[in-house]
């Protein structure tokens, strides 16, 4: 991937959620809420608490929404990014 996140944002993939309940009923995309994890795929060159790799939890409506090679990504600020798990 030919992109680099500038100053203060990192670049993430959400961590897709099952769609099954514990009971075993199936939910419908329509019905799902967009999840608030995500596996860093590039960092900017100014920080330092997140590595690539790392899986973190973030705002409900943070960031930009980014398609790249066929894929959807998410440009967070670092402020944005609520901790790592």
């Amino acid at each position: 991937m030919n992109f680099k996140p500038l100053g203060e944002r990192v670049l993430v993939q959400r961590v897709e959620v099952e769609n099954k309940t514990a009971s075993g009923i199936y939910i419908p995309d329509s019905a799902k809420e967009k999840p608030s994890t995500a596996k860093v795929v590039a960092i900017g060159s100014e920080v330092k608490e997140v590595n690539i790799d790392d899986t973190v939890v973030f705002g409900k409506y943070s960031g930009t929404e980014l398609a790249l090679e066929g894929a959807d990504y998410l440009i967070l600020e670092l402020k944005d990014i609520l901790g790592v798990m």
